[in-house]
């Protein structure tokens, strides 16, 4: 939808003496970053006991006290060695179910343009600079042709999954082969698939080819364990890294911003419509790869940049979310004071706020405060997007969802088709001579036609509602 991003850490913190039958509805929501502020998620869910495991991409974070006490400015800057390096991590890119072998997909993480193709004489997902060498045209946009080569689309240049440009067919073919220079290629970056969710490394620099032999991408093991069952899913949500990343560390916020949309426990004594009630997190743990939280019901885990896990007891199954308008206005408020000074813009005094003060204190200590964007980014937010663009569904999960976008096409087709035998119903009562057919026949497609126009009308509505913006008012609820 966009939709990925993740990290590698050389030594990351993830509990292996866990009992599957312990936990249920493991949860992966996967985020990518750009310069635009989009992000994108995919979610997995798994079930199997009395838990459920949240999952979801971020930026590195963690704390190593229990405190919940806002970051200062002064917070303690890292050492040049604890310095966080964004573009020595793995990040997710796409979720292969949502995948299409037959055609190259654009994405956008850390600022960098990519291709994803799948490269049949490999066997594997690519991932390429989206930039043909030759006119700088994006080769997202081109096709794979049937030796199974990526073709730009502006003049036909062909490239093999190594980047090596195979064809120019302005080249003469007696001409020299300037195909084979290597100002020709294509730069390539590191790739592998884990989870089921295609990763790169942000570094086409040739001595990262083999990285993934010296450092993988990060594991939870309930992922590849087949007592659990999973789905995945992605969506781009137009805001920053560090504002989306810090409101999936929020659990305080469900009953509110998701009211009437994601079920929630419900407390014995409720102090409102709602039902908010104290939630007690604390971290115990925080170094440059992230933190350890702990809360009343289980514990959590970020590992940076991009992941955030919590083992939770079990909540009702939940509808689908949608996007958060204020947001948007929260970032910019933010944006303001700097992020550096967050602590200055946000009052946090309860301990519902421990693993969003814990994330906070990781960006300023470890990151400088912000992602590094080397010069992709100038740090301006762009114009904020109307409600119907911010909280649209269709262009910014359902496009990208093969679920989604196939059952979309099904049943925008079945709209179409009711409404003709509708018509075609009306139109033989109305032509057919009297006797011709009984009155019970007459009556049965009278009845059909009026039933098929209905459905046509519940399901046009239904389409809207489901695959397409459709506007949320809290006071309203």
């Amino acid at each position: 939808m966009e939709t990925i991003r993740t990290s590698s850490i050389p030594s990351f913190h993830i509990p292996t003496s866990l009992d599957t039958t312990q936990f249920t509805k493991p949860r992966f929501l996967n985020f990518q970053f750009n310069k635009l502020s989009t992000s994108s998620f995919s979610r997995i869910q798994g079930n199997v006991s009395n838990f459920k495991l949240f999952t979801t991409i971020s930026s590195p974070s963690s704390v190593s006290t229990e405190s919940f006490e806002p970051p200062e400015p002064e917070f303690e800057a890292a050492t040049n060695g604890d310095k966080f390096d964004w573009y020595s991590q793995w990040y997710p890119l796409m979720p292969v179910c949502d995948l299409d072998k037959r055609v190259p997909h654009a994405k956008k993480v850390m600022g960098l343009d990519v291709v994803v193709w799948w490269d049949r004489n490999e066997n594997a997902w690519k991932v390429f600079d989206d930039t043909c060498p030759h006119r700088l045209a994006p080769l997202s946009e081109g096709r794979i042709d049937q030796w199974g080569r990526l073709q730009c689309v502006y003049h036909g240049w062909c490239f093999n999954g190594s980047g090596d440009c195979k064809l120019i067919p302005q080249a003469p073919v007696d001409g020299p082969p300037v195909h084979t220079f290597k100002k020709a290629c294509v730069a390539v970056y590191p790739s592998t698939v884990h989870h089921d969710i295609v990763w790169f490394w942000p570094n086409p620099d040739p001595q990262y080819k083999d990285i993934i032999t010296k450092k993988k991408p990060p594991s939870i093991p309930e992922l590849d364990d087949p007592s659990f069952t999973k789905l995945m899913g992605n969506r781009d949500i137009p805001y920053g890294y560090d504002v989306l990343v810090e409101n999936l560390m929020d659990p305080a916020h469900v009953p509110y911003a998701h009211y009437g949309i994601m079920r929630t426990r419900k407390p014995q004594v409720k102090v409102d419509r709602e039902g908010g009630i104290p939630v007690d997190l604390s971290v115990k743990k925080l170094d440059k790869d992230g933190y350890i939280g702990n809360m009343a019901w289980g514990s959590s885990k970020f590992i940076a940049p991009c992941i955030f896990y919590a083992y939770t007891e079990p909540v009702e199954d939940q509808g689908n979310g949608t996007a958060s308008s204020p947001q948007s206005k929260k970032e910019r408020k933010i944006m303001d004071v700097g992020p550096a000074n967050w602590q200055k813009a946000c009052f946090v005094p309860t301990k519902s706020d421990a693993l969003v003060v814990g994330f906070r204190r990781w960006l300023n200590k470890y990151a400088g405060g912000q992602v590094d964007w080397r010069g992709k980014y100038s740090g301006a937010l762009p114009p904020t997007p109307p409600r119907e663009q911010l909280m649209d569904r269709y262009w910014s999960h359902v496009v990208n969802c093969r679920s989604c976008n196939s059952a979309h096409k099904g049943l925008s087709a079945l709209e179409v088709i009711l409404p003709v035998i509708s018509l075609v119903s009306i139109g033989i009562v109305a032509a057919a001579k009297q006797g011709v057919i009984s009155a019970a026949a007459r009556t049965t497609l009278v009845t059909l036609a009026v039933v098929c126009f209905a459905a046509s009308r519940w399901l046009s509505h239904f389409i809207y509602k489901t695959f397409h913006y459709h506007d949320y008012n809290h006071a309203l609820r």
